[in-house]
């Protein structure tokens, strides 16, 4: 195409000036994103005999190997005008090799990757509009084979379709109507600095007054309309960054972007950066109030990961390439405690109120509680085995487990809050744990990896208590039943209530799905497919299972009104007639139960100290 050649020529021209400065370049023509397509060249230094190049498979932050290979379409090497054949490793199918012939000290390679447009998965999956992208990196550059990623150079080129702004944690070279030059970085850098663009586009400031460090929310949406953040949303996002610096003491990067994607054509999800995060979320995210609180935690948990995730991680998840496997046996440090403090810092920032904040510590009490692959499988196996979990399919995942160390991390760290407030005559917290872990000075994106022996050592340091024993217990022995001590020691306790809270209400609304666990064991699609059981629940003793379609409750026809009138009934009757379309064949189920509407709340216990509350209080001055 003829504009793919022309952008080719001036960005290799934009190139030759830092030619020197860099082991290899990537210019990316994302003109035709609207269409699902991003035009690649590389250039690569070279000498005669065997060139291997791979792509990047092993991803930070998703924890497994999900490199999409598979997109890279009409891969050409070349040396000069000389088409050089290529093969792909047997074994390692991200790695291709050529052979360079006699005086050749340069190879071109080109390629389209081919944009996906499922909205199931991570960065992998659907990431354009025709109104927006966010561009990884990793999606649209080979490296030298065998190579750690801090020890090569890149420079990276971008074009963007005509009147496009965007943002990134890469500094610019030079940004003209031909393009946008970025300084050469390392490659891990390059990888760890997505490029956020959009023809709806728009900046605000989070910085506080005085510091030096600039926080901005860069947004790129599919309408001007869904930019319309409320003035109380910005002033919690200011609130966020005052937290965030309070709660760990410093900073580590020299500037901070929320690099916001809205829409409801990509796929919904965060994922951190040492000075960016990608946070993906619907259109309506700030201008539907069940859609806002459904997202309610996304910026605060990818903030956190800024200290805790991309500054300490562990060792096992630190490989300083992309090759490498990684190991998630501290994924419910790395995402538990991130999980956690994301939930603090959102409620201390005003983002939650104190409501809907506990409003999500019950539902994650009651449904850590109603997962019964507990019973056979401890929670440190979830992490080990997460780069298979991230994509197992909801049906069954009361019996299998999924990825529990997120929500069950809230759970085991608000314990360990609550033992360090009652041991030290609340002096102490995790937030001295927090300064301490991940304190230091700013030096800018670092990384410092840790072992679980560290962890221990450090919570010793802030509170002496039998923490090697804890962590044994709560993750690494089976336990049958949620790790609730931290909300019960904390001056409540989890119980139950004829409606749904604040934060349920729009979890369901914005999700579009129908929660009956704690009552008849299920969960449904709003059109009535049953999504997942509970195992020993009463749907489960009448052998209902996922997959299934609801067709009538009570010899009327569902919907998730009818249902929760029966079930509300069922106090009376006793039972629940549900008549199910399971491949075509039909069946009546009597689901026999009588404890009417159930949803999870906390109550306030007076006769202990109200640590939740003290928790989720603001602490920023």
């Amino acid at each position: 195409m003829e504009f793919r050649r022309t952008f080719a020529a001036v960005a290799l021209t934009l190139l030759a000036a830092a030619a020197n400065a860099a082991d290899f370049t990537v210019q990316v023509d994302a003109r035709e994103t609207p269409r699902g397509i991003l035009h690649v060249t590389q250039s690569f230094t070279a000498k005669p005999g065997v060139l291997a190049l791979s792509y990047p498979k092993w991803l930070p932050g998703e924890h497994a190997p999900t490199g999409p290979n598979i997109d890279v379409a009409g891969l050409v090497i070349r040396a000069g005008d000389r088409v050089l054949p290529w093969t792909r490793d047997g074994i390692d199918m991200n790695t291709v090799r050529v052979n360079v012939p006699a005086g050749v000290r340069e190879v071109k390679l080109a390629f389209d990757f081919l944009l996906d447009n499922g909205t199931d998965g991570f960065t992998s999956a659907a990431c354009s509009t025709p109104k927006l992208i966010l561009l990884s990196w990793n999606q649209v550059a080979f490296y030298p084979a065998g190579k750690r990623s801090d020890d090569i150079t890149c420079e990276a080129t971008l074009q963007l379709p005509n009147r496009w702004q965007h943002a990134s944690a890469l500094d610019e070279r030079l940004t003209d109507a031909n393009g946008i030059v970025f300084q050469p970085v390392t490659f891990t850098k390059l990888v760890d600095s997505p490029v956020l663009a959009g023809a709806h586009f728009r900046t605000i400031e989070l910085t506080p007054p005085g510091d030096t460090a600039p926080v901005r929310l860069r947004m790129a949406c599919d309408s001007e309309e869904g930019l319309q953040i409320p003035a109380a949303q910005v002033d919690a996002l200011k609130q966020l960054v005052r937290e965030a610096r309070a709660l760990f003491g410093t900073q580590h990067y020299a500037h901070y972007d929320f690099l916001l994607s809205m829409s409801d054509h990509i796929a919904h999800f965060g994922l951190e950066h040492h000075q960016s995060s990608d946070d993906r979320g619907p259109e309506r995210w700030w201008v539907d109030d069940d859609e806002r609180r459904d997202q309610s935690n996304l910026l605060a948990h990818e903030y956190a990961h800024s200290w805790n995730g991309k500054f300490r991680r562990p060792a096992g998840l630190a490989t300083g390439d992309f090759f490498t496997p990684m190991q998630g046996e501290l994924l419910w440090v790395y995402e538990g405690l991130t999980e956690y403090l994301g939930a603090v810092l959102a409620a201390r920032a005003g983002i939650r109120t104190p409501e809907e904040a506990r409003d999500n510590m019950a539902t994650i009490a009651a449904e850590i509680e109603a997962n019964r692959g507990r019973t056979w499988r401890p929670l440190v196996d979830t992490g080990t085995h997460a780069q298979e979990l991230y994509e197992g399919r909801s049906s069954w995942e009361h019996w299998r487990r999924s990825v529990d160390f997120y929500d069950e991390g809230q759970l085991l760290w608000l314990d360990a809050d609550g033992i360090i407030r009652k041991l030290s005559n609340n002096t102490k917290s995790m937030d001295d744990f927090c300064k301490r872990f991940h304190g230091g000075p700013n030096n800018g994106a670092e990384l410092k990896p840790y072992t679980l022996d560290e962890v221990i050592a450090t919570l010793n340091a802030v509170q002496p208590y039998d923490w090697k024993g804890f962590i044994q217990k709560r993750v690494y022995d089976v336990a049958p039943h949620a790790p609730t001590n931290g909300i019960t020691n904390g001056g409540w306790s989890l119980a139950w209530a004829d409606s749904m809270g604040p934060l349920q209400r729009s979890n369901e609304a914005a999700d579009k799905v129908v929660d009956e666990s704690y009552t008849l064991g299920l969960t449904l699609t709003e059109d009535g497919r049953v999504k997942d059981i509970v195992p020993g629940s009463p749907v489960d003793v009448a052998k209902i299972a996922p997959d299934m379609m609801v067709i009538a409750v009570n010899g009327r026809r569902y919907s998730k009104d009818v249902l929760r009138d029966a079930i509300a009934a069922s106090k009376q009757n006793g039972v629940v007639e549900l008549l199910c379309e399971n491949k075509e064949f039909f069946g009546m189920y009597s689901v026999t139960y009588r404890n009417g509407r159930r949803h999870p709340v906390l109550v306030r216990d007076a006769s202990k100290p109200d640590y939740v509350s003290e928790v989720l209080a603001p602490h920023a001055k």
